[in-house]
C-alpha cells in the first residue's frame, strides 16, 4: 500500500492517536506497577522488599534486547504484521503476570512481558515510513507528549486498581488496554513499509544494514545525543523523591511537583509540534540545547522546581526532533534503525542515569551537575553530527526525488 493511501485511510489524527496508543502500552506497564510494588513482595512471599524492584529490572531487559529483534524483522516481514504479533504477545504475557504464583515465574513473565513491548519500538518505523524531515518531527512529538502524560497518571491508575482489586488487576488492566490497541491496529492500521524496501535476513544483508546505520553520521550523532539526554531525564526520576524527602524535607510534594514539571516537557513537545513544520528542526532543537547547558543552578525548592522544569522543556523541544533526525537518513532500513537506536537508548540511557544517581548526596548538585555534563554530551554528540555546524537547514529529496527546502 503507498504512503498516500495510508495516509488516506487512517487520517493524520487517527494515526497519531494509535501511534500513541501503542507507544503507551510501553510506558504503563512500567509506571501502573509502581504502587503495587510493596504489595506484590507481601503477596508473594519476597524475603527482601527490595527485591520488588526486580519486577521493573526485568520488564526493563526484555525491553532493551527485544529492541534488537522486532525491528529487525519488520524490514523483512512488514510492519503490520510484526506490530499484532508483538501486541498478542504482549497480551498474553500480562495475563500470566497477573496469574503468577511465585516470584520467580512473574520474573520470567516480565521478561517476556518487556520482550513483546519492544514490539511497539516499530512504531517509529512505520512513522518513517510515512512521514519525514519535519513533518516526521510533528509526528514524534505528538506522540511524545502522550509518551509523556503517561508516567504523570499511571500511578494513579495503579492507586486506583489496587483501592478496589489487587496487584494481579494491574496486569489485567495492562492486557485490556493493549487487547484494545490491537483490535484498533487490526481493523485500521495499514502495511506501510515500502516493498522496495523489504530485507532478506541474511548475515550480508542485516550487516549491511547495521553498518548503514552506525555508520552514518547523523544517524549514529544524534541517536546518542537523545540518549545522554534521555539518561539525565532518568537519573532526575530516580532521585526525585530522595531529593524532595532528603533535600527539602517536603517529600508530600513530590507527587504534584514532578507532574508539574512532567507537564512543561509535554508542553514542549506539543508547541514543538506546532513549530517545527514553520522553523524546522535544527533551529528549534540546537537553540533549545543550548539552553539546557546554561540550566545549571544553586537552588532552593522553589528555584529548583522552576529550573528543573525549564530544563526539562528543552528536552521536550529537542529529543523528538533528535528521534526523527536520527531516523532521516535511514529510511531504507528504517525497522533496523529503530531496532539499534531504540537499544542503544534504553541501555545506555539507564546506564548514565545510574551514574548519576549513585552520586546522590543529599543535595541537588549531582543531579544539576549530571544534567549539565549531559547537555555538554549531548551538544558534543550533535556538533559530530553536524560537522560542527549548528542551526544550518538541510536539503534532502523528497519523495518525487527533487531537493524539499523546508524537510528538515
Amino acid at each position: 500500500m503507498s504512503d498516500n493511501r495510508a495516509k488516506a485511510l487512517l487520517g493524520f489524527s487517527e494515526f497519531v492517536a494509535l501511534a500513541a496508543a501503542m507507544m503507551a502500552t510501553q510506558a504503563i506497564a512500567i509506571d501502573a506497577m509502581l504502587p503495587a510494588l510493596p504489595t506484590i513482595v507481601h503477596g508473594l512471599a519476597v524475603g527482601n522488599e527490595n527485591h520488588g524492584q526486580w519486577v521493573v529490572t526485568a520488564y526493563m531487559t526484555g525491553l532493551g534486547l527485544g529492541q534488537l529483534f522486532w525491528g529487525l524483522v519488520s524490514d523483512r516481514f512488514g510492519r503490520r504484521r510484526v506490530l499484532l504479533t508483538g501486541l498478542a504477545l504482549y497480551i498474553t504475557a500480562a495475563l500470566l503476570c497477573g496469574l503468577s504464583v511465585s516470584f520467580h515465574a512473574l520474573l520470567g513473565w516480565r521478561f517476556l512481558h518487556g520482550l513483546a513491548a519492544a514490539s511497539v519500538t516499530v512504531t517509529r518505523s512505520v512513522i518513517r515510513d510515512l512521514y519525514s524531515g519535519r513533518h516526521m518531527a510533528r509526528v514524534m512529538s505528538l506522540t511524545f507528549v502522550v509518551f509523556l502524560t503517561i508516567p504523570m497518571v499511571a500511578p494513579s491508575l495503579g492507586e486506583l486498581i489496587l483501592t478496589i482489586g489487587n496487584w494481579r488487576d494491574i496486569f489485567i488492566v495492562c492486557g485490556a488496554f493493549a487487547a484494545a490497541v490491537w483490535i484498533w491496529a487490526f481493523l485500521r492500521l495499514p502495511e506501510t513499509l515500502h516493498p522496495e524496501y523489504r530485507m532478506m535476513l541474511t548475515p550480508q544483508h542485516i550487516g549491511a544494514a547495521v553498518r548503514l546505520v552506525l555508520g552514518n553520521r547523523t544517524s549514529l550523532g544524534y541517536a546518542l545525543a537523545m540518549t545522554v539526554m534521555f539518561g539525565s531525564l532518568l537519573a532526575y526520576v530516580g532521585m526525585v523523591q530522595q531529593i524532595f524527602a532528603d533535600t527539602f524535607h517536603r517529600a508530600s510534594l513530590m507527587p504534584l511537583m514532578f507532574a508539574l514539571c512532567a507537564a512543561f516537557m509535554g508542553l514542549a513537545a506539543f508547541f514543538n509540534s506546532r513549530l517545527v513544520e514553520r522553523l524546522g528542526m535544527r533551529p528549534i532543537s540546537h537553540t533549545a540545547l543550548h539552553t539546557l547547558v546554561a540550566a545549571l543552578g544553586i537552588e532552593q525548592l522553589g528555584t529548583f522546581v522552576a529550573l528543573q522544569s525549564a530544563t526539562m522543556a528543552c528536552v521536550g523541544f529537542s529529543t523528538a526532533n533528535f528521534g526523527a533526525m536520527a531516523m532521516e537518513p535511514v529510511g531504507s532500513v528504517a525497522g533496523v534503525a529503530a531496532s539499534l537506536q531504540g537499544f542503544i537508548s534504553t541501555f545506555g540511557a539507564a546506564l548514565v542515569g545510574a551514574l548519576i544517581g549513585r552520586e546522590f548526596n543529599g543535595t541537588t548538585l549531582p543531579l544539576a551537575a549530571g544534567a549539565l555534563l549531559c547537555g555538554l554530551a549531548s551538544l558534543a554528540c550533535v556538533l559530530g553530527a553536524e560537522r560542527g555546524r549548528l542551526f544550518r537547514r538541510h536539503h534532502t529529496p523528497n519523495e518525487a526525488g527533487t531537493l524539499d527546502a523546508a524537510s528538515v
